[in-house]
């Protein structure tokens, strides 16, 4: 039996990002009998506290929000909690990295590291955020036993920059799928005020690095239908952008959606899926929308050429996005099968056991 504690999310049961996603999805019935988790939570982001969950152990820090300016605090503390009892330690992310110097006099077992999509390069940092997150980095891939990263363009990134080598692990997507009548589908379409196979849908958060507005732009020109679904109420940008296209007929800009029928359906019915991020590695919510088989409209950036193996369509702006709107892609099976191939849970979850 392997010990194994998990830091650096807010927690599960997952209500926030593509890491939690992970955690959610690597234990309970993916997870193998030899494997014990514990999965440390923010007792400041979640008012319902459980013991256990999906078969883990939960344990909740104190003062602490996960996320933002409060992270760095919090993964510390989440690690001072786990310096005994557990054979191997998961990070999730670097924001606490600048403390394993210490950490690692401290613990001495195995000590993995999932780097996250080079954080020190998103634009919505300030200097000091881009510096404090790159030296948290460096600190990362030099006291971890094991990097992983999600993408090739991550991994050639820790090669070419640290000269380490990196375990590639990536995203699963196919906790997404689940059966459902088309009158059920129908329904939820009503609800967003769309038809089957009538528009394009978009889901991330608001941000200027997942070109949000070259999106909304191209949608306001070419008036064809978008589901768009994000935070937009969360910045400036994002509530800028939903005061200036909120009132188009052809673009319903929706608030975060978790029910997942309600994104199955979105999302199963389709004509095509939009994915704008240009930083981070393997972006869960494009691995998520491979699964079902529809084209793929993709920011050109490395990241995303590595998870659709070069086999999607892909806009560097507005106006080549405009252009791919007039299609008529038929590339959908491939995203499919490259995603029944690479993107599942039960195999990621083998991936990271296998380095515990």
């Amino acid at each position: 039996m392997k010990h194994v504690a998990i830091v650096g999310i807010q927690g599960v049961p997952a209500k926030y990002g593509g890491f939690e996603t992970l955690v959610e999805n690597i234990i309970g019935d993916n997870c193998s009998p030899e494997v014990c988790y514990t999965v440390f939570c923010s007792a400041k982001d979640y008012s319902t506290r459980q013991d256990t969950y999906k078969g883990v152990r939960l344990n909740y820090i104190p003062f602490f929000h996960a996320n933002g300016a409060q992270s760095t605090p919090y993964d510390i503390l989440s690690m001072l909690k786990c310096l005994r009892g557990y054979d191997a330690v998961v990070i999730l992310g670097v924001s606490g990295c600048i403390f394993l110097p210490v950490f690692r006099l401290l613990y001495r077992k195995r000590l993995i590291v999932n780097i996250d999509g080079l954080e020190h390069k998103r634009a919505k940092w300030g200097k000091f955020s881009k510096w404090f997150l790159r030296v948290s980095e460096a600190m990362a891939v030099r006291f971890a036993d094991v990097i992983v990263a999600d993408n090739k363009g991550i991994q050639d990134y820790v090669a070419e920059t640290y000269g380490k080598k990196s375990v590639l692990i990536a995203y699963g997507g196919d906790h997404t799928q689940r059966t459902m009548t088309e009158e059920k589908q129908a329904g939820i379409l009503r609800k967003y005020g769309v038809e089957a196979g009538n528009y394009a849908i978009s889901v991330c958060r608001i941000e200027p690095e997942n070109n949000s507005h070259a999106i909304c732009e191209a949608f306001a020109k070419s008036g064809k239908n978008l589901v768009f679904v994000g935070n937009w109420n969360r910045s400036e940008y994002g509530r800028n952008l939903k005061s200036e296209y909120g009132s188009y007929d052809n673009m319903h800009l929706v608030d975060s959606v978790y029910d997942l029928d309600e994104l199955y359906a979105l999302r199963n019915q389709c004509e095509c899926y939009i994915h704008g991020h240009s930083a981070g590695g393997t972006n869960p919510s494009l691995v998520e929308a491979m699964t079902f088989g529809k084209p793929i409209i993709a920011f050109d950036v490395v990241y995303n050429r590595e998870t659709t193996e070069n086999k999607a369509y892909y806009f560097k702006d507005c106006e080549t996005l405009v252009s791919l709107l007039c299609q008529n892609d038929k590339t959908g099976g491939a995203m499919k099968e490259i995603a029944s191939r690479r993107y599942t849970w039960k195999h990621i979850a083998g991936q990271y056991e296998a380095i515990y």
